[in-house]
């Protein structure tokens, strides 16, 4: 099989850095990345650094290797083109059609998804200039991923930072598994994502816990907000996963927690995505002390039942809320995990019920995901095995669906 083309351009800003972690990252996936810097952009990173990372060569100009015509033959190989970071200037220049270099010009013949990644300061992104740049962009079909808010250069903070490297790329791969992944089709509308373990503690040391890792719903919150949603994030225990560019994160860390922070943030929402692999069970009382361990046998563990914080959401949720469940299956010797997926969709009573199977090489602590999406109206989906992005963007096809 033929490895993906990628063409990455890198334009001149600081974040220029960040694109060599970026072409790691796409090279080790298996991918074939050819590096069109501007020259600007080379002031910051050298081409010796690009062309060792890629093993291809690296130029800028359109007057290089002319027999090759390189800014028409590049854009037209390309499967996917990304660039990180996409400065105010570079946007501006890709609105204009200039192609008075090698980037410019193999953007103008691209006809494969371009993937522009904005990094710059916070006016500069909020200035009117370029909000309508990056408006004319998308309206004639380009991707401009919503950048991050954090430490820009000096002490400046704000939106306008590039997003992190391995979000980025996550993206980029899911826009080679589906080209029609980040459609804006959730603009103006606030929905809301529970994502990973709960823990219920013991003692001061210990807790009881799952195998969450919570990349399912990070990689749900990731999606949304590139399809213009405003994503309120409620994160149990995750492994150690950034925040996502251009989401609210609340960190929790028990189902009773999450349970009031999902209360709290559903109010108001357009859709509620209950991805969380809440405990159903908590130790009945904290021990004040860590428990020693003395030779003898410990005392019984007493449980108490926690909140089914799904089934509250859907009592209390708002008229035209769309509410999507997560069930977490193995199955046994009578029932098949379909079934019991049915059997929860009907108890539940929400709108959309994710249903997969887990268990070793199941979906937990997995960077894959499959299972079958099922609704209230009777609808059954199969969703092939792909990326958890490519999951998640399946899911907000059908969220978006019953929010029109």
């Amino acid at each position: 099989m033929t490895a993906p083309k990628v063409l990455l351009g890198v334009a001149g800003g600081i974040a220029a850095y960040k694109s060599a972690e970026l072409l790691r990252r796409l090279t080790e996936t298996g991918h074939s990345v050819r590096v069109v810097p501007t020259e600007s952009a080379l002031q910051f990173v050298g081409a010796a650094t690009f062309e060792a990372l890629s093993g291809q060569p690296v130029h800028t100009g359109v007057f290089t290797d002319v027999p090759s015509v390189q800014h028409v033959r590049l854009g037209q190989e390309a499967d996917l083109v990304v660039v990180a970071p996409a400065t105010a200037d570079l946007l501006a220049r890709a609105v204009q059609g200039r192609a008075d270099d090698l980037l410019t010009g193999s953007l103008l013949v691209a006809r494969c998804p371009v993937f522009l990644v904005p990094a710059m300061h916070t006016e500069m992104w909020e200035h009117p200039a370029t909000r309508a740049n990056v408006a004319t962009l998308r309206e004639r079909g380009s991707i401009v991923m919503e950048p991050a808010s954090g430490r820009l250069t000096g002490k400046d903070t704000g939106p306008g930072r590039l997003p992190d490297p391995a979000e980025i790329a996550e993206l980029a791969r899911l826009l080679l598994e589906r080209a029609d992944a980040l459609p804006r089709d959730l603009e103006g509308r606030r929905v809301v994502v529970s994502a990973g373990g709960t823990r219920e503690p013991l003692d001061p040391v210990r807790y009881l816990g799952n195998r969450s890792s919570g990349r399912q719903g990070y990689a749900l919150a990731k999606v949304a907000a590139q399809r213009g949603a405003r994503v309120t994030l409620v994160a149990g225990h995750t492994a150690e996963l950034a925040d996502p560019a251009a989401v609210e994160v609340v960190k929790v860390g028990s189902a009773l927690e999450m349970r009031e922070a999902m209360h709290a943030a559903a109010k108001g929402a357009d859709a509620v995505v209950m991805a969380a692999a809440v405990a159903d069970f908590r130790p009945s009382s904290l021990a004040e002390h860590k428990i020693k361990k003395d030779g003898s046998e410990p005392e019984a563990l007493h449980l108490a039942l926690n909140p089914d914080i799904l089934a509250e959401l859907v009592a209390a949720r708002e008229p035209g809320q769309v509410v999507v469940g997560f069930a977490a299956e193995t199955g046994d010797a009578t029932t098949d995990v379909l079934e019991y997926g049915r059997r929860k969709l009907a108890k539940k009573g929400c709108d959309l019920l994710l249903v997969n199977w887990v268990g070793e090489g199941g979906a937990f602590e997995n960077t894959e995901n499959q299972g079958w999406l099922l609704g209230a109206d009777g609808g059954e989906t199969v969703v092939p095995n792909g990326s958890k992005a490519l999951l998640a963007s399946r899911l907000w096809d059908a969220v978006a669906a019953r929010l029109a």
